[in-house]
């Protein structure tokens, strides 16, 4: 009985030693550098459960003994080894949106010795629990119920199975400080954090899903960054892994349904029955989809997927070459545009997500031109203009070096997907078609080690020094530039010759070459001129008539202030 009493004030001074710490502890002092793990679906039960190991590398410049390890709150802890033996850990609560439950089941875990800095430890890890539909996240910032579910749509249930990783939901183990919704960027600052972290790790986690009976067998699918997707089999054993040699910005997503399955290869597409024409729409954008990237990006390499919601309203989400969007409607615009979009991302890997985002979405501007001219491609790019706005006029006022985003180095999506678009649309608009399809041609994933790799490759096909866009653009995040005409002198030489003087600034600090047009009665001419930042630049054009007015930039660059583009010209 005395052993008994003391062994249980010891554990309590464990656990209450934990719980001081807990509020001190580096929760990011560590990075998972591998994920081998053996996960076990059950729908019908809406159950997850999972084993296996992870390999933790101390990133920080101290000593560490103590590890917080972060579940979804709705799954719970039920071992944690190392070597082979149970180390003492305390489980809690931890609030962090992280995760769409708004909360964490997170283990403070003793570890046997202390780690020294880049040194790593394995851990054996055993959990499970349920993964419902939560919008706890959203509703609790003041999104509608029903908005929200469209939202946060990650579930497992006996009719549609969907779960996303870290960021969404945490069905495998992640560290990570705190994450605020209410909070302006907190949540994508955190997230932002742990991808970058994480960016080189290696995931592996093959799933079984539990299926009794001998009804129809549901298929298992699971993201990976070889293109594999699908899991077929009888009752019982039906298999499919998630398999990243690196994370990078993926994160790893699993879906089950009794899925009507089409495939030409390379694309495979997943369809719910009475979505029929939507998703005839995938498999008819196929063929000139694949005739556009080759020409562009090269033959695409692996398999790409496309699979449905069973709520219609579900916004879609893209894990690798795995695409989630609804067929409840027949789209072809939206379906060609999506199958380029993930037909890129076959055909040219690359770790920098920049270039690997980047390029995708440029495709679709590309393509959308191909179909509605330039103005429908703009409009397109267009939306994404909006999506890092504020944060660049941040940039804009401030004029200390480095900060912001730098595109090189940017782990923040509206970046390296919605910036980045418009960087290399800029970039063909400099080099033309011809340039930057040697670029691309040229593009090497594995040779892509240092920063200057795309700028060299570029300048190589165009014969053009692009350092200094380079400089505002990728290496560095400058904001935008703010363009308007500073001065216009129309003038008339001796022979009768119409010309006209355009003076236009840049008051932003990122510099670009941007196109200008000129309006004179019956017809206009657009010309395009550098305008680096904080800065002037003039040229002359001639003109068949007077100028009435000049509008400057087209929409091929993103600028802080589109209010001050137009110049009406006095007449004579």
């Amino acid at each position: 009985m005395k052993r008994q009493i003391v062994k249980f004030f010891c554990l309590l001074s464990v656990v209450c030693g934990l719980g001081s710490l807990s509020h001190a502890l580096d929760r990011e002092a560590f990075s998972v550098t591998k994920y081998d793990l053996e996960v076990r679906l059950d729908p019908a039960q809406q159950r997850l459960g999972a084993r296996g190991t992870i390999t933790l590398r101390n990133d920080s410049s101290q000593p560490q003994r103590i590890a917080a390890l972060q579940i979804s709150s709705t799954l719970n802890w039920r071992a944690i080894r190392v070597n082979g033996k149970v180390v003492q850990y305390v489980s809690q609560p931890y609030t962090s949106d992280i995760d769409h439950t708004g909360e964490l089941s997170e283990a403070l875990v003793t570890l046997p010795s202390e780690i020294k800095p880049k040194d790593s430890v394995e851990i054996e890890v055993g959990y499970e629990g349920v993964i419902p539909l939560d919008t706890t996240r959203l509703t609790q910032i003041g999104v509608p119920e029903e908005i929200a579910k469209h939202s946060s749509w990650d579930q497992i249930s006996p009719s549609f199975t969907a779960v996303r990783g870290a960021g969404y939901v945490a069905w495998y183990p992640i560290m990570t400080e705190a994450a605020d919704f209410s909070e302006g960027n907190s949540l994508f600052e955190v997230a932002d954090r742990w991808t970058a972290r994480e960016a080189g790790s290696v995931f592996k986690a093959r799933l079984a899903l539990i299926s009794e009976g001998d009804e129809a067998v549901p298929t298992l699918l699971c993201s990976e960054s070889a293109g594999g997707f699908a899991g077929y089999g009888q009752p019982s054993s039906v298999f499919a892994t998630c398999d990243f040699s690196r994370l990078g910005t993926v994160a790893p997503t699993f879906a089950v349904a009794r899925y009507i399955v089409s495939t030409k290869p390379p694309l495979s597409v997943f369809s719910f029955a009475g979505h029929e024409a939507g998703a005839a729409t995938y498999s008819n954008a196929l063929e000139p989809a694949m005739k556009f990237v080759s020409e562009w990006f090269g033959a695409p390499t692996a398999p790409i997927a496309i699979a449905d919601f069973a709520d219609p309203n579900s916004a879609p989400f893209e894990s690798g070459t795995l695409l989630m969007a609804s067929m409840a409607v027949e789209d072809s615009k939206l379906a060609g545009i999506n199958v380029v979009h993930e037909l890129v991302h076959s055909a040219l890997p690359s770790t920098r997500p920049w270039v690997y985002e980047g390029l995708a979405h440029f495709a679709e501007a590309l393509y959308r031109q191909q179909q509605g001219g330039r103005e429908a491609a703009l409009d397109l790019l267009g939306l994404h203009r909006s999506a890092f706005l504020d944060s660049e006029k941040e940039i804009s006022v401030a004029t200390a070096k480095n900060a912001g985003q730098p595109l090189v180095s940017t782990f923040d999506e509206t970046y390296y997907r919605s910036k980045a678009a418009y960087v290399w649309w800029m970039l063909r608009d400099m080099v033309g078609d011809e340039a930057l399809k040697q670029t691309i041609r040229n593009y090497r994933a594995d040779d892509d080690k240092d920063p200057k790799y795309v700028e060299r490759l570029i300048e190589a096909a165009a014969k053009r020094d692009l350092g200094w866009f380079f400089d505002d653009w990728v290496y560095q995040d400058r904001g935008l530039p703010d363009f308007r005409v500073q001065a216009v002198h129309p003038w008339t030489t001796e022979k009768g010759v119409q010309f006209v003087t355009v003076t236009l600034e840049n008051l932003g600090n990122a510099g670009a070459e941007v196109a200008f047009t000129i309006e004179f009665e019956g017809g206009e001419i657009t010309k395009r001129i550098e305008v680096r930042g904080k800065s002037t630049a003039t040229t002359r054009v001639e003109l068949p008539k007077p100028p009435i007015e000049i509008v400057v930039n087209d929409g091929g660059v993103p600028e802080s202030d589109l209010t001050n583009n137009v110049f009406k010209i006095p007449a004579p």
